[in-house]
């Protein structure tokens, strides 16, 4: 049977699995969908935010929304059109998007693409290699950013420095906070049987030497380091003009917009979501694009070390966790 002859809630069931390959905070995976006939609603799902790095959450949002746009390319990739509401329901803040099918549509050689590079996307904690990632790749980011209706900063060198310094004082802080340091040890480590988190096979063995720190998970994993140093990434910010949940939601689709072209390109992406987490180095961040908006996420850019492979995929939950069928 072809997909045009298959039951719309049969292809929005695989788009919502599809969906769950976005990255999310601590791979924590924080979303639901709910599969009706023409329609595919995105709910987020508290019981998976993080309370002492998240409050608000902020991170949590952007996640949904990097689902939300793996969403999207899926059903492009499918050869369907579809409308996408956000925020549908005043009355309820986690029901964070509806996809309303609208019918078939020409398939484009970029959403086939896309969905590829969705299905291989990956982060690696490890350092960059000593040849930065082209101008022509950074640009393609940076307009795969923009058509999401979001900006993006490549930071200078004197503000990859004030970003090193906010990153180490959010490690300090959070190092200090006996329920943040639970609430990594909850999601970082380990085997990860259950589906979520971050297991020790994507934890680097040794802090890596580098200009801006990552975050410091608080234990070693079994990552192999090698001997970069980050000299030649690029720190780039998302930004926009709001700081409210729909402008969170909306930076999660321009980050994953982001991300996927930069995986196209062969170009690695690190997030750095620990200088979001505080106000304060939120508001460093803010002053770095001297205040013409809010920064939702930080990200490194690079290329990776010659003859390393990457690191293994994290773990996802099962379908039946994230994904419910409710048509007729």
């Amino acid at each position: 049977m072809s997909d045009a002859e298959r039951p719309t809630v049969a292809v929005l069931a695989e788009v919502a699995a599809a969906a769950g390959y976005a990255p999310s905070v601590h791979n924590t995976q924080p979303w639901r969908w709910r599969v009706a006939d023409t329609t595919l609603d995105l709910y987020a799902v508290r019981g998976r935010q993080l309370p002492g790095g998240d409050p608000e959450g902020r991170l949590l949002t952007v996640s949904c929304g990097a689902a939300l746009h793996h969403a999207r390319i899926a059903l492009a990739a499918g050869g369907w059109s579809a409308e996408v509401t956000r925020l549908p329901d005043p009355a309820d803040p986690d029901h964070l998007a509806r996809i309303s099918s609208a019918g078939r549509a020409s398939v484009t050689p970029e959403a086939t693409r896309l969905f590829q590079a969705a299905r291989v996307r990956h982060t690696d904690r490890r350092p960059v290699s000593d040849t930065p990632a082209s101008a022509e790749a950074i640009a393609a980011i940076d307009r795969a950013v923009r058509a999401e209706d979001l900006e993006m900063h490549l930071l200078t060198r004197d503000q990859i420095l004030e970003l090193a310094a906010a990153a180490s004082n959010a490690d300090k802080v959070e190092a200090q906070d006996e329920d943040q340091r639970r609430e990594l040890a909850y999601w970082i480590g380990g085997d990860r049987p259950e589906g979520s988190g971050i297991p020790d096979t994507a934890i680097p063995s040794r802090a890596p030497e580098t200009t801006v720190p990552g975050r410091d998970f608080v234990r070693a994993g079994t990552l192999t380091v090698g001997p970069g140093h980050d000299r030649a990434a690029a720190y780039a910010v998302v930004y926009g003009q709001g700081d409210e949940p729909a402008d969170w939601l909306r930076a999660g689709e321009a980050v994953s917009a982001g991300w996927l072209t930069a995986t196209e390109a062969g170009v690695t992406v690190l997030p750095f979501s620990s200088v979001i987490e505080l106000p304060a180095t939120r508001q460093t961040l803010r002053d770095v694009i001297s205040n013409v908006g809010y920064p939702y996420l930080v990200l490194r850019l690079g290329t990776a070390a010659p003859d390393t492979a990457g690191p293994p995929r994290t773990p996802r939950l099962p379908v039946s966790q994230t994904v419910e069928v409710v048509a007729d």
